[in-house]
């Protein structure tokens, strides 16, 4: 992300300091994550100390320091997904991806995290690419619902 685009950003907000939760989630959405040097000019343009800004960034799940794949998945590793086959699930996707929970490819393509509940548990088990729910899923299924993103 440039300079511009942060900034435009920042003054869609009236360079508020109340706005920087909003700041970094507009500039997490359209990164798919938080560079060092957008924080840097944040800290600046909003008059808020980089001290905070690392807090709010790491205390927040929505957040990452580090780069994330185009694709996020999120598979749930909740009681009822659990019992419902989501290690499966998980074993499949490690396997298709290459990738073990936490990781992010070297494309930068897919990002592979667990999450302990998405609050859909009737569909269970379940994962998330990039906010869109696939449930009642097997592992083929979970493969299918992949070779879409790839």
């Amino acid at each position: 992300m440039d300079t511009h685009g942060i900034d435009r950003i920042i003054d869609k907000h009236h360079g508020e300091p109340s706005s920087l939760i909003q700041v970094l989630l507009e500039i997490q959405s359209e990164n798919h994550w938080l560079p060092r040097e957008a924080l840097e000019l944040v800290a600046e343009r909003l008059k808020v100390p980089m001290s905070r800004i690392r807090h709010i960034a790491t205390f927040y799940k929505a957040f990452s320091l580090v780069p994330k794949g185009r694709h996020e998945v999120h598979v749930c590793m909740g009681t009822a997904c659990h019992v419902r086959g989501a290690p499966r699930i998980l074993d499949k996707l490690v396997d298709l991806t290459g990738l073990q929970p936490g990781e992010t490819d070297l494309d930068l393509k897919f990002t592979l995290e667990t999450v302990n509940c998405l609050g859909c548990c009737a569909l269970g088990p379940v994962m998330v690419i990039n906010g869109k729910t696939h449930g009642k899923l097997s592992p083929a299924a979970a493969a299918e619902v992949m070779k879409a993103y790839e």
